[in-house]
């Protein structure tokens, strides 16, 4: 495996290039030579091919400035410093690629969307938005763009088929609107090396009665949590204390993410279905027939804040209080994600893998002296309420998302450096620097089977069958970015202690539906928008939905701690490669 150049050497050796008055393929070789080089599942004849196409496909655009805009991921400052400049020197387009919070990208495109000026000409937006978009209809639709106006300048070779979260961008009308740039999942995080440490197996099955491994349901994760918080790692050159658990709590706009991002999914939350729970999604929010959301509460046939729910909530709260360090509690989202790097966390549930290139530096206590991890990721537990079926983690899925506010011009141009940038050209290269997986046959490239060692069971994972079951927001969410900031507003209010969490996921679910209905007054969405049901209570809609084959609202499990459940991690992946 032959990783070349470094973003800055790369971004400086291209800022030395004068621009050509045309493009030529000169500079398609030389950066294939120089960034490249064996990094791309496209053969040498097939590279010069498709480079030809993009220098052809610019010609009308030479010349021309476009603005483009993400957020601040390793994928995307890599797309900035180097794809960028590469891009400009080959086509004669110069790309001015933005890399700004998530936050205000989100208000980028809400200004975008309110006020009609084209504020950027492309945008690499959350494929959360994709029920926004759908409804809105301000994103121009990619199925029929690139099949008419958009025709002449899209790639050939793009190979729609071998990016893997495509069903996570098309909306009930069968239409593609946005194409995905990188993916990253949230799964369990463990410390291989104490799990697989023959002393602290003992301990463990002496005092459970079962054997120690990834947990398979959450009682499984509470007892190990329970296990080794506070257990002396010493003996195995651990520290005198340790953690059983990680997380974060304090009332911060992170700390919506870390519900929005499917955490009542994993609990049981809503119906089965993938990508998405239908007709109750992972927030709760139920659509009828015609895909418009009718509610969020149990009392409209929702189920956000209903026994799944709730139980959700609680054990992330229980778990926070007993079994992190105390500091999490009031912690961020940021604050908190480089603490199981310092060595004293044993298992995390809800771990991003955008962490994995942090994780894998040389020196961490969690890092062996030849490289290798010391911890492993795999597949998220899920809850007492969760059945076969339903999804069982969350997928972040940035993508590329063209405004019909953008001139067709300015739209071309960006959409020729969108489909650049997730080329199979660039895109192994792009994998290794920013491990964001969006392609079949970049999973499956033989410089990651090289690599995986080294990655803690990240390509096993996006190799495996279980992968489907992660997946982003869905279409049931009608607007994303009203909706979502009412979550840390409201579950904050529980991680403070100051409402229960019954009472914090009520006032949740009546917030949310507010929103529905001021949308559904509005008209603005037509008849794919809000349509508030009638109100009963939660036996009513239980009877209706188990009379129509579905599950949400669920009724209060009597026992929530069932039979805890753990698998061993070896054995898992041998059932993976078989």
């Amino acid at each position: 495996m032959k990783l070349t150049l470094t973003t800055t050497a790369m971004a400086l050796a291209l800022s030395t290039v004068s621009l050509p008055a045309w493009a030529d393929m000169g500079a398609a070789k030389k950066f294939l030579a120089s960034e490249i080089g064996d990094l791309t599942t496209l053969s040498p004849a097939d590279q010069e091919k498709e480079m030809q196409w993009f220098i052809d496909a610019a010609k009308p655009y030479q010349g021309m400035e476009i603005h483009v805009v993400s957020e601040s991921l390793t994928t995307h400052k890599y797309e900035s410093e180097v794809l960028a400049p590469a891009f400009t020197a080959i086509t004669g387009i110069k790309v001015v690629h933005d890399i700004i919070q998530e936050g205000d990208v989100v208000e980028k495109i809400q200004t975008q969307m309110q006020t009609g000026e084209n504020i950027y000409d492309a945008y690499i937006n959350d494929s959360d938005f994709i029920g926004t978009h759908w409804r809105y209809g301000q994103v121009r639709d990619l199925t029929d763009w690139m099949a008419g106006e958009g025709k002449d300048v899209t790639d050939p070779m793009l190979d729609l088929k071998d990016f893997i979260g495509l069903s996570f961008t098309t909306a009930p009308d069968g239409k593609l609107y946005q194409m995905p740039d990188q993916q990253f999942a949230n799964l369990y995080w463990f410390r291989y090396d104490w799990f697989s440490d023959p002393k602290t197996q003992a301990d463990f099955k002496a005092k459970y009665g079962y054997d120690l491994g990834v947990p398979v349901n959450w009682s499984a994760y509470e007892d190990i949590a329970q296990f080794f918080t506070g257990r002396d790692m010493s003996y195995i050159g651990g520290p005198a204390k340790v953690y059983g658990n990680m997380d974060y709590g304090k009332k911060d706009p992170s700390l919506g993410w870390r519900f929005t991002d499917a955490w009542l999914s994993m609990a049981g939350n809503g119906d089965k279905g993938l990508p998405n729970g239908k007709p109750v999604d992972e927030w709760g929010i139920k659509v009828d027939e015609n895909s418009r959301p009718v509610g969020s509460c149990v009392a409209r046939g929702g189920d956000t804040n209903g026994p799944a729910a709730v139980y959700a909530v609680q054990k992330y709260l229980d778990w926070l209080k007993n079994y992190a360090p105390p500091s999490a509690e009031g912690m961020t989202f940021g604050e908190a994600g480089p603490v199981p790097a310092q060595g004293e966390v044993a298992q995390q549930i809800f771990w991003y893998t955008a962490f994995t290139a942090d994780m894998v530096k040389p020196g961490l206590p969690v890092v062996n002296a030849d490289g290798t991890p010391k911890w492993r990721m795999a597949p998220s537990p899920h809850g007492v309420y969760w059945k076969d079926g339903m999804k069982l983690g969350y997928q972040d899925v940035g993508s590329w998302t063209l405004m019909k506010s953008t001139p067709v011009d300015r739209a071309k141009a960006a959409w020729l450096y969108a489909q650049f940038v997730t080329s199979k050209l660039v895109d192994v290269k792009k994998s290794h620097v920013g491990l964001t997986f969006i392609r079949e046959s970049t999973i499956h490239d033989k410089s990651f089977t090289e690599r995986a060692p080294m990655l803690g069971g990240l390509v096993e994972f996006y190799r495996s069958p279980a992968r489907v079951q992660w997946t982003p927001t869905g279409t049931n969410v009608p607007d994303y970015p009203k909706l979502a900031q009412l979550w840390w507003q409201n579950i904050g209010d529980a991680s403070s202690g100051a409402k229960t969490v019954q009472a914090a996921m009520d006032s949740l679910c009546a917030d949310q539906e507010k929103v529905l209905g001021r949308i559904e007054k509005s008209g603005k969405q037509g008849d794919i928008g809000p349509k508030l049901a009638a109100e009963h209570d939660l036996a009513f809609w239980n009877a209706d939905a188990v009379a129509k084959g579905n599950l949400a609202p669920q009724l209060k499990i009597a026992e929530e701690k069932e039979k805890p459940v753990t698998v061993n991690y070896d054995e898992l992946i041998k059932s993976w490669q078989q």
